[in-house]
């Protein structure tokens, strides 16, 4: 998953917002494709139509880290998804 919740609230809020990151990349312009090069063991897509919560409790470990590119790549995705775009 990605967490797409706004960094400067993640240590205040008892639920985080992240993305479904799954192992099939369709090209779907609600999905951002990442992988080895954020850190990821195998490329991989963050797909923006699938939002949820989780309780920040549950969040232990991180796995990668998104570039600006990919950050703003997740941003048009998400303004897509969210039909704001």
């Amino acid at each position: 998953m990605v967490i797409v919740s706004r960094d400067s609230a993640v240590s205040i809020l008892s639920s985080i917002v992240c993305v479904l990151v799954t192992s099939s990349f369709r090209g779907h312009v609600a999905e951002v494709e990442v992988g080895v090069g954020e850190g990821l063991d195998r490329s991989s897509a963050a797909n923006c139509d699938n939002i949820f919560t989780l309780p920040r409790r549950v969040l232990t470990r991180r796995r990668g880290v998104l570039g600006p590119v990919k950050l703003a790549e997740l941003d048009r995705a998400l303004l897509v998804a969210l039909g704001l775009r």
